[in-house]
C-alpha cells in the first residue's frame, strides 16, 4: 500500500494538527488526502488553525476542522455551485467578490463520492 503524504510528513505543524486526533477522524483524513492523491500530487500546507492542501502554488481545499468522528473541509471556487448534495454551506467570502466557500463534512470514507470527487478534481484547476 502506497504511503500517504500524512505519513511521511515530517512538518511539526502537521503533527500537532493531527496530534491527539481519534483513530476514526484520523482514517477519515487520511482517506481523504488519499483521494486527492490520485488525482494528482499535492502538499500540505499548515497554518495555526488549518490544514490546506495544495498543488503548484494554489491551495485547493483547507481542512478547518477534526472532530470526534468528522473531517471538515471547504472548498474554494470562483463561483457558487448549489446544484449539488454534498456541501453542507456555501458562502461568500467577505470583501471577495470572486471567492465561494464549499463546505463539505466527511462522516465516512463513502461520503468521498463521484459528487465529491468531481468538486476534488474541480479544485485542483480553478482558483
Amino acid at each position: 500500500m502506497p504511503t500517504s503524504i500524512l505519513d511521511t510528513t515530517k512538518d511539526p505543524a502537521v503533527k500537532a494538527f493531527i496530534a491527539g486526533k481519534t483513530p476514526a477522524t484520523l482514517a477519515l483524513l487520511h482517506h481523504f488526502v488519499a483521494q486527492y492523491e490520485k488525482l494528482d500530487q499535492v502538499y500540505l500546507y499548515p497554518t495555526k488553525s488549518m490544514l490546506g492542501i495544495g498543488i503548484d502554488d494554489r491551495r485547493v481545499a483547507w481542512v478547518t476542522q477534526l472532530g470526534k468522528s468528522f473531517v471538515h473541509i471547504v472548498f474554494p471556487f470562483k463561483k457558487a455551485y448549489t446544484d449539488n448534495l454534498c456541501f453542507q454551506k456555501i458562502a461568500p467570502v467577505p470583501g471577495d467578490a470572486h471567492q465561494f466557500n464549499h463546505h463539505f463534512r466527511m462522516l465516512l470514507p463513502e461520503d468521498v463520492n463521484e459528487e465529491v470527487v468531481k468538486f476534488m478534481r474541480l479544485s485542483l484547476t480553478s482558483i
